[in-house]
């Protein structure tokens, strides 16, 4: 892969992780069974693609690592559940502005767990972060459900940011692919209790949305994520996923009439442009630790 083609695939994962909300909303089921049915398709994709594409061999878990992948997956599905519940209550725009705040809870948490002295660009990052979550919030009426959606979109981030965490705190013995594998295998056990009394009355079309969203936004999105990082600095990379709320906000927009408004657009804007001049000053930023960010939304 070359970094033009590298550059371009990071865009089509950027695009695809975009579309997440977007599949999420035209699914007409609930949380639960979106998220055990992205869950399944991602495990066979991924199947598929670690069997006949990635040349990587995998490595024999051990009792740690089972440990590490099912705490992991737990987050994962608490994540994509309340995201999705942001997505149904309050709209694709508000709920992918939300999430955006998980590079905040990281920048937090990241130095309370391991006691990492926080720079100042990640001290500016939490101030705009929070800046633009208050812009994005169209009232504090916690009645209303675009402030409840907010709520549940950056818990989701918070869950992210306690993911990503667990991931680096893990990385370096297991490959991305294998990870990403397992823990989606962790997210569909996790959800199946509660998703298989509803799964007779999913509908085709749904189906549909929900694999494209387990395939594609999961999948086809981690896989030229890792195949990129190859050739492009993580740094790079970072900056680049920074406009999936871009894309997501566009997406819903174009197509579910959801126009944001001015001081919405100002508190996105705040978000992104937050999280891309800190991924540029930060000189520090590890590959994997940006691997482990992207490999589960």
């Amino acid at each position: 892969m070359t970094p033009r083609t590298a550059f371009g695939a990071l865009h089509i994962g950027a695009l695809m992780f975009g579309l997440t909300g977007v599949f999420g909303k035209l699914a007409a089921a609930s949380p639960a069974v979106i998220v055990f049915g992205r869950a399944a398709f991602a495990v066979m994709a991924l199947a598929a693609f670690a069997r006949f594409a990635s040349q990587t061999p995998w490595r024999k878990l051990e009792a740690v690592d089972w440990r590490r992948l099912l705490l992991s997956g737990a987050l994962l599905a608490g994540h994509w559940v309340s995201f999705f519940i942001a997505v149904k209550v309050a709209g694709v725009a508000i709920a992918t502005l939300g999430f955006a705040s998980f590079p905040a809870f990281t920048v937090i948490l990241e130095g309370l767990i391991f006691r990492e002295r926080i720079r100042a660009n990640e001290i500016l990052l939490v101030v705009l972060v929070s800046i633009g979550l208050v812009l994005v919030t169209p009232d504090f009426n916690f009645a209303s459900d675009a402030t409840t959606g907010l709520l549940w979109a950056v818990g989701s981030g918070l869950l992210f940011a306690l993911l990503s965490l667990t991931n680096r705190a893990s990385s370096g013995r297991i490959s991305p692919v294998q990870a990403a594998l397992c823990q989606n295998a962790v997210v569909a056990l996790c959800l199946l209790p509660v998703a298989a009394p509803q799964l007779a009355e999913v509908r085709v079309i749904d189906w549909l949305w929900i694999g494209l969203l387990g395939v594609f936004c999961t999948a086809v999105a981690h896989s030229l994520f890792v195949a990129s990082l190859a050739v492009i600095k993580a740094r790079t990379a970072a900056v680049v996923f920074a406009m999936e709320p871009v894309y997501g906000i566009t997406l819903a927009w174009l197509l579910f009439n959801e126009n944001p408004t001015v001081r919405m657009l100002m508190g996105g804007a705040l978000i992104i442009v937050a999280i891309v001049v800190s991924s540029r000053l930060s000189s520090s930023a590890g590959k994997k630790n940006v691997t482990a960010e992207a490999v589960s939304h």
